[in-house]
């Protein structure tokens, strides 16, 4: 039996590392898929009460199972910043290019670059909430490097890899990363489900 799943993003790049580990049990749905066109306000402090304000918001309007995810990066020497305000940190939502500079900028001069990256999923279940997290450690580069992914996988390198998350397949960062440790929580709950 197949389940209805909805993930409370728009992001491709993020329906693209769940779709990767949630098998053909589930029936991924993004909110383009439901026709779902609302801007979903991310006013929590953590990244728990963003993702529950997601997941949250689907299944009041929609009635259906969902899982929203909020993810960001915590530098050490920064206390935690940029933290749930990863995605607009620079002031401008989205504008990565912005962000990593940003990042890049206030590290100047530190020799402490320990990094992580943190995703806490809700997932709203027959009405009942669960959450899920995941994080991987590693440091900021002091320049980019890599072409793929998105975010600020330029510059951060995984602990253990002389890589940054940039240069690494979808696979390979998948087997590793905080969304992708977060999600395997939450399908090795939802294999249990009847």
């Amino acid at each position: 039996m197949q389940y209805k799943l909805v993930f409370a993003t728009n992001n491709r790049h993020k329906i693209e590392e769940v779709a990767a580990k949630t098998g053909d049990r589930f029936i991924l749905l993004s909110l383009h898929d439901i026709h779902c066109d609302a801007e979903i306000a991310e006013t929590g402090e953590t990244f728990a009460e963003n993702a529950s304000i997601k997941s949250r918001f689907i299944f009041n309007q929609y009635g259906l199972n969902s899982f929203g995810d909020d993810s960001g990066l915590e530098v050490d020497a920064l206390q935690n910043e940029p933290g749930v305000y990863s995605a607009r940190y620079a002031g401008k939502h989205g504008d990565h290019e912005a962000n990593m500079d940003k990042v890049l900028a206030k590290l100047q001069g530190q020799d402490n670059r320990k990094a992580r990256f943190r995703t806490v999923i809700s997932l709203l279940w027959n009405g009942e909430e669960y959450f899920f997290d995941g994080t991987v450690e590693g440091t900021i580069r002091t320049e980019r490097s890599g072409s793929k992914g998105f975010g600020y996988d330029p510059i951060f390198q995984p602990d253990g890899y002389d890589i940054t998350f940039a240069e690494m397949s979808m696979e390979e960062k998948n087997s590793i990363s905080h969304r992708g440790r977060a999600v395997e929580k939450m399908v090795e709950f939802l294999a249990g489900l009847k």
